[in-house]
C-alpha cells in the first residue's frame, strides 16, 4: 500500500469546496438559509484527529521496537484509519470551507458573520483530520528490511 499524496488530498479538499459552493448557492437562491456550524461537530473532528494520532503514535513505537506486544493487525487497521481521515478530513475541510466562502462578503450581517465565526474552528479541527491522517500513514511505513520476507520488497509500503 502506497501513502497517500498530500498534493491529491488538498485536491479533493479544492474540488470538495467547489462543490459544496456551488450546492449551497444553489439551496441559498432557493431561498435555504445557512446556519452556523455547531461547536460540537468541531469537537468530535477534533477527538478522532487526537484518536488517530494516539493510535499512530502507539504504531510508530512498535514499529521502532519500544512496543513488543502490539498487535500488528491494529497497526495495519490504524493504516487504513489514517488513510480514511486524511480524505475525510479533507471532504471536510471543502464542505465547511464552502459554507465560510459564501458568506464571506456579507459579514457586516450578523446572521452571516455568526456563520463565518462558526466555521473556522471546524476548518482547524478539519484541516488537522488531513494533516494527522498523513502523518500517521508515515509513522506507519515499514522501512526496508523490515518486511515478513526479508527482500526489502515492502519499502515505500505502509503496514
Amino acid at each position: 500500500m502506497r501513502r497517500t499524496p498530500w498534493l491529491r488530498v488538498v485536491g479533493v479538499a479544492v474540488v470538495a469546496t467547489l462543490v459544496a459552493l456551488g450546492g449551497l448557492r444553489l439551496a441559498e437562491t432557493r431561498g435555504a438559509t445557512l446556519l452556523p456550524v455547531p461547536l460540537l461537530s468541531s469537537l468530535v473532528v477534533g477527538v478522532i484527529a487526537v484518536v488517530v494520532l494516539v493510535l499512530g503514535w502507539n504504531v510508530r513505537q512498535f514499529a521502532r521496537g519500544r512496543r513488543p506486544g502490539f498487535d500488528p493487525l491494529v497497526a495495519a487497521r490504524t493504516v487504513v484509519l489514517a488513510t480514511a481521515s486524511a480524505y475525510t478530513g479533507a471532504l471536510l475541510t471543502g464542505w465547511y470551507g464552502a459554507h465560510a466562502l459564501v458568506v464571506l462578503g456579507d459579514l457586516d450581517i450578523p446572521a452571516r458573520r455568526e456563520v463565518a465565526l462558526s466555521t473556522l474552528p471546524a476548518l482547524v479541527c478539519t484541516v488537522a483530520l488531513a494533516v494527522v491522517g498523513l502523518v500517521v500513514e508515515r509513522w506507519c511505513e515499514v522501512r526496508g528490511g523490515d518486511d515478513e520476507t526479508g527482500d526489502g520488497a515492502a519499502t515505500g509500503s505502509t503496514a
